[in-house]
């Protein structure tokens, strides 16, 4: 019987977000191909140390432990390695005692391609053009930030940015191209009607589905919205969500303020957003992955 994972919150991520693949990737940068290969096959009984993204894949797989019957967190592994250079990843994964059984070997291109044949809900990566990939594809990825860090939380804690994150970037275009007044302006007329879904609806939905397997005082997941929105702009996100029936519990409209120190107190696993300020600001407090969608990513003429 083929395997299913309907119902399962399923997590697609690179070997090099995973794990700290920078002195052999500057091995393949240097030397070619060839040097790369003889490299992590002679090194490859030796494991490698923990990525950006190691903790919060962690904290995910932890959370199969805390339901009764099959696993509801499945993560894979995307590589552009071949399979014998990827032996060294998947020695690693074992050394960590991670339960991760499934992968796709690229040989060399982008793993991207396999981000929907998966069915995957995220993907994580270090590599931009990979992201930006799939979610022209129409899935939720980001660039891993590097130089993150680990949260101290038992709770697995997420946040998301909401314009061009969560939400499309339709009213953030109007912000870029016509000012704050013309976005007030369209965020009060528009207030009851709920925004179009961005890159990572998809993404909350699954994991507000995961969230409600258990009951609110003792799940172990946490969700924020953290938004340079401010009041009067907020009632739409608030009648959004509630049309989406999805729950976030915890919203912080910072009305344009820095989002680090916000996230540090959070205490964030990770942060996405789609603005690189906001990525630099929050990095240097928390784990931050780029969104590279919307209009603020858009080249500059």
């Amino acid at each position: 019987m083929p395997v299913s994972f309907d119902g399962k919150l399923v997590i697609a991520i690179s070997s090099r977000a995973l794990f700290n693949l920078h002195d052999s990737h500057l091995i393949y940068e240097r030397d070619g191909l060839d040097a790369y290969q003889a490299y992590q096959v002679d090194h490859e009984d030796e494991p490698l140390t923990p990525g950006d993204a190691f903790p919060l894949v962690k904290k995910l797989l932890a959370l199969n432990s805390q339901l009764p019957g099959e696993p509801r967190v499945e993560v894979i592994l995307l590589s552009r390695n071949s399979s014998d250079t990827g032996l060294r990843v998947f020695n690693s994964i074992q050394h960590y005692g991670l339960p991760i059984t499934r992968a796709a070997f690229a040989g060399g291109t982008s793993p991207h391609r396999y981000v929907s044949a998966f069915g995957a809900h995220l993907f994580l990566s270090t590599d931009q053009a990979d992201v930006r990939g799939v979610l022209e594809a129409g899935y939720a990825a980001a660039t891993i930030l590097p130089g993150a860090k680990a949260s101290e939380n038992e709770e697995l804690r997420i946040a998301f940015d909401g314009d061009a994150v969560l939400f499309s970037d339709d009213s953030e275009r109007i912000f870029q191209e016509q000012g704050l007044a013309a976005f007030t302006e369209n965020e009060q007329r528009s207030a009851r009607e709920p925004l179009p879904g961005g890159p990572f609806m998809g993404f909350l939905a699954a994991l507000h589905k995961l969230q409600s397997e258990f009951s609110r005082e003792q799940c172990p997941i946490r969700t924020a919205l953290v938004t340079a929105r401010a009041a009067p702009a907020h009632e739409r996100v608030v009648r959004t969500l509630r049309a989406w029936d999805i729950r976030i519990d915890e919203s912080l409209f910072l009305g344009g303020l820095e989002k680090g120190v916000f996230l540090e107190a959070f205490g964030a696993d990770m942060f996405f957003d789609d603005q690189p300020g906001h990525c630099e600001s929050a990095m240097k407090h928390v784990a931050a992955g780029h969104v590279p969608h919307g209009i603020a990513n858009k080249p500059k003429s």
